[in-house]
């Protein structure tokens, strides 16, 4: 066994189980008397015992374990509790899973974000089981008179190593309470997992699926208020006034004024574009809507009205500028490419596209005078509990913040401007309030993902060896090359730069930032330069990877080449690459991102003139696989969601305002356009746990780019792949 020392004292677990046991850890009960997350076959105790922070023990020897973080879709609600319960070594059809509230002073990373839920808190989740068992252990030895080398925790029982004694965990666990948090606990090896590695059902699944309440949209609380918001209608615009006394008079409107969230000096405040709103309450949503219809309000410009042909013209002026951000150089790229048999050089861009969650934006704020109350879809708590302490001058340990279930968050939830505005307009109107988003509200709002740009150059040698690469890639505002990861390494002549530009569009995080564009683009150029050498583009990459392993370019690059290979030679296998039948045209990339390997094979289909997406093939390192249900449904959904956006998603700005509002004109993927089939296999190993939710999503957009080629003879250089314009110049002598 591993022996791991713990990283709290006793006083940390008896804060937060002090907390639990006030009321504080309850989960769900608040959303209208839910059952437990899970239904175990036994009986319901008559008399909890905290353990620590993450576990309380029933008297019957049902375990209650509470998860830390927000759960977004990626079930981490069950996978979390997974690795508990593995460690305390309890049956899982005896645990219940509660979703734990913001407590900053126990739990560590309590966000969901970049695919580092379970990254971050491997340690922390094995030591909370491991601790729990040793004070059980301890316990029964102490209460049979023998020392605790002589006792061993199985499946929710102690036993007597050389004995018959054998005692519940309920039946010992009043007694562990008063066990001192030992220094150090014995983590078990991979090797004795007996829960993680295997497939356990979602946790709360028959409770989504019959429509019981567990998202924010579905929270009441008797006397509670409802307001909507309108935002200005353009990026560059502020809220001069409005027709405030006849919206106040409309029927079922109690108030309607202007509110500001602009905070001095916060690190995390987001929201850049409208920090005045006017907000509109009532009793209920639908006359709030009709107000909003009836709004006159009188606008003033506070910068200037973009448009996406001022985009594109401040994305190329960034990349002529030659101004960087981050770079990277290894060699002589420009004698290279003077000295190169062949140069080909292409561009690729990306347009700002909105995340779209399935669950409108909405929360529930209740602010008295020196409190406040928040519930509701947040990705970031931390953030939002500073953010209102700042807006509110409250006291942060005055701030309590519950977490619902999240439908769809995509990096859209972990910023906090909603629950700000919720929390403002329930001081404004000194009660408890939902604010509730329409979707043109939040099209319009922001918080998209960046517009890029970026360059790609290579040059091969007579012998089509690859001898230089070249990328620069401008972002409004961040640029999406990463100098550092691959092939970075694998050439000699290398050449890497990030470029910002600026904008007044409020962006942000979007399903694995800058790697969702980069992916495709780096992928798409691969495969043409591997075509324009002669070469398979699987061998093509493998000879970089091989170099980049044995002798690698430089000191520094983020990436294993190994792992990196190995999976796509685990893809290639899987798939039968080089077997293609007729009418089926393949497709393959492979990218590293949240420490995570993904390899991808497409397979497309031409059906009465258009690409199908038949079957996809994906190879996945992403180490020690938690759950493996969860865990393929996350490359499932990554591949859905990469090839819808790369398809069709596209924003478009004139005078400041996008044009496209709401899903009238702005395209998701539709169930047939989805894959047919997918297939996902893991590559086995005991490496620590890595990310996730996103990397399954950027090979996605490489691979249909490459795969469409084949089916149609067109290079796709612009998302989404459905417009028309995707000409570039072909490959130089």
């Amino acid at each position: 066994m591993t022996v791991i020392k713990t990283k709290f004292n006793r006083r940390s677990f008896l804060k937060v189980t002090g907390a639990a046991g006030g009321g504080m850890l309850i989960g769900f009960s608040w959303l209208g008397g839910c059952a437990p997350a899970s239904e175990p076959e036994i009986a319901i105790p008559s008399e909890w015992y905290d353990i620590n922070g993450y576990i309380k023990i029933g008297d019957t020897g049902m375990v209650t374990i509470y998860s830390p973080n927000p759960e977004i879709g990626q079930n981490v609600m069950t996978s979390m509790p997974m690795i508990v319960a593995e460690e305390l070594d309890v049956p899982w059809d005896h645990v219940v899973v509660e979703q734990a509230p913001l407590n900053t002073g126990f739990y560590q990373n309590q966000f969901a974000g970049g695919s580092l839920s379970i990254r971050l808190s491997w340690d922390a989740l094995r030591m909370a089981g491991a601790t729990g068992r040793q004070m059980l252990m301890e316990a029964a030895a102490k209460e049979w008179g023998i020392d605790v080398s002589e006792v061993n925790a199985s499946e929710g029982k102690i036993s007597e190593i050389n004995g018959d004694r054998s005692i519940g965990y309920g039946e010992i666990a009043s007694k562990a309470v008063g066990i001192e948090v030992p220094e150090e606990v014995q983590l078990k090896e991979p090797k004795d997992y007996k829960l993680i590695g295997t497939s356990k059902k979602n946790v709360v699944a028959k409770d989504i699926v019959s429509g019981r309440p567990l998202f924010g949209l579905d929270f009441k609380r008797d006397g509670m208020k409802y307001a909507v918001i309108q935002h200005p209608p353009a990026f560059g615009m502020k809220i001069k006034d409005f027709n405030i006394d006849e919206i106040k008079a409309m029927p079922g409107v109690t108030d309607a004024f202007i509110i500001d969230t602009a905070i001095d000096d916060s690190k995390w405040f987001d929201e850049k574009g409208y920090l005045q709103l006017i907000a509109i309450v009532g009793d209920s949503t639908w006359p709030l809507f009709q107000a909003k219809k009836a709004l006159k309000a009188n606008w003033e410009e506070d910068s200037e009205l973009e448009s996406t042909e001022l985009h594109n013209q401040r994305l190329d002026e960034a990349l002529a500028s030659g101004d960087a951000q981050e770079s990277r150089k290894d060699g002589d790229t420009e004698a290279a490419f003077k000295n190169a048999a062949k140069v080909i050089e292409r561009t690729y861009t990306a347009p700002f596209i909105a995340h779209n969650t399935l669950e409108p934006m909405n929360f529930f704020a209740n602010v008295t005078a020196d409190k406040a109350e928040l519930i509701g879809p947040t990705q970031t708590p931390a953030s939002l509990e500073e953010t209102v302490s700042k807006l509110l001058d409250i006291p942060v340990e005055n701030i309590t913040v519950n977490m619902t279930r999240i439908g769809g968050g995509f990096g859209r939830r972990l910023y906090v401007h909603f629950g700000v505005e919720a929390a403002a307009i329930s001081k404004k109107i000194g009660a408890p309030v939902k604010l509730v988003y329409t979707r043109e509200d939040d099209m319009t709002q922001g918080t998209y993902r960046p517009t890029y740009k970026s360059i790609y150059k290579a040059g091969l040698d007579e012998n089509n060896n690859l001898i230089a690469f070249e990328v620069k890639g401008a972002g409004l505002p961040e640029g999406p090359v990463f100098p550092n990861r691959f092939p970075a390494g694998a050439v000699d002549n290398y050449s890497a730069e990030k470029i910002h530009a600026s904008t007044n569009v409020t962006t942000g995080a979007w399903r694995a930032p800058r790697s969702n564009f980069t992916a495709g683009a780096e992928q798409s150029f691969l495969d043409e330069v591997a075509e324009a050498a002669g070469k398979d583009p699987i061998d093509f990459r493998l000879e970089l990877f091989e170099r980049a392993k044995e002798n690698p370019v430089g000191e520094e690059y983020e990436y294993d080449a190994e792992r990196y290979a190995g999976v796509l030679k685990l893809v290639k296998e899987k798939s039968g690459w080089g077997t293609e039948k007729p009418g089926i045209h393949r497709g393959v990339a492979a990218y590293f991102c949240h420490s995570t390997y993904v390899a991808e094979v497409m397979d497309i289909e031409v059906v009465n003139g258009e690409p199908k997406v038949q079957k996809v093939w994906c190879a996945v390192d992403c180490g020690i696989v938690i759950n493996k249900d969860a865990a393929k449904n996350m490359i499932e959904g990554g591949v859905v969601d990469g090839i819808g956006h790369a398809m069709y998603s596209k924003l478009t700005f004139e005078d400041g305002a996008p044009k496209e509002e709401n899903f009238n004109n702005y395209q998701l993927i539709r169930h047939h356009q989805a894959p047919a089939e997918i297939e996902t296999f893991f590559v086995e190993n005991e490496i620590s746990p890595t990310g996730l939710g996103e990397p399954g999503l950027p090979p996605a957009m490489g691979a249909l780019a490459n795969a469409m080629y084949k089916a149609t003879g067109t290079r796709y250089y612009h998302q989404p792949f459905s417009s028309s314009d995707q000409g570039q110049k072909t490959v130089i002598g």
